[in-house]
């Protein structure tokens, strides 16, 4: 499944509420996300397909900018998501494979988590920005992308009263939804810089994805 990065805009959640109030609320989330330097997360990843029974996986997220991260599952255990910053590896054991592609050309993938690499904008990728209280607490937001390109009709994000995303949910023009859930938030801890390596494991096939 293939999707494009993405940011998201906020409306006011009280009827209420002035403008200059809304955009603090954007400045501030973006500040958050936009200035850290290192994020690390435990994440919950649930996907969709059309007509298809929900796959759950889970993990931790480490990133350290600019683009590097690693997705590292413990369900199921051993698959890994890396990159160093240029090119991104997907290795799955139960498939004895790994797959390596260009950051760049990877970036659909996981793009609405663009607030992870410091690239949050709140104005300049969406449209038809609604918002409403959220259960957790918060906003539970709702855009649309700007453009009529990309492979999803909506994305919605879950954020809570001191400014962290705790859920994004992005549904495709074919009605799957991908779906992250974050909880303990760490921003700017410590990471060993070997953990955006990776090293084909022995016996494992390499295949390198196609431009």
């Amino acid at each position: 499944m293939r999707l494009t990065r993405a940011a998201i805009g906020l409306f006011p959640f009280l009827l209420c509420a002035a403008d200059g109030g809304l955009q603090q609320t954007l400045k501030a989330v973006e500040a958050r996300y936009n200035s850290a330097k290192t994020l690390q997360v435990l994440f919950q990843e649930r996907y969709t397909p059309p007509g298809l029974p929900r796959r759950t996986e889970s993990g931790k997220l480490a990133l350290s900018k600019p683009g590097r991260m690693r997705w590292d599952y413990t369900d199921p255990a051993g698959k890994l998501f890396v990159s160093d910053g240029k090119n991104l590896w997907l290795y799955v054991p139960e498939d004895n494979r790994a797959e390596k592609m260009k950051l760049k050309e990877s970036e659909d993938m996981r793009a609405p988590l663009a607030f992870l690499l410091g690239k949050l904008n709140f104005a300049k990728e969406f449209r038809n920005l609604e918002a409403t209280p959220d259960p957790a607490g918060g906003l539970r937001v709702t855009a649309e992308p700007k453009t009529d390109s990309l492979p999803y009709s909506k994305v919605e994000f879950s954020v809570l009263p001191d400014h962290r995303i705790r859920q994004v949910k992005v549904t495709g023009f074919d009605k799957s939804i991908l779906e992250f859930t974050f909880d303990a938030e760490q921003v700017n801890p410590r990471l060993d810089a070997k953990l955006f390596r990776f090293e084909v494991p022995p016996g494992v096939q390499l295949v390198e994805a196609a431009n």
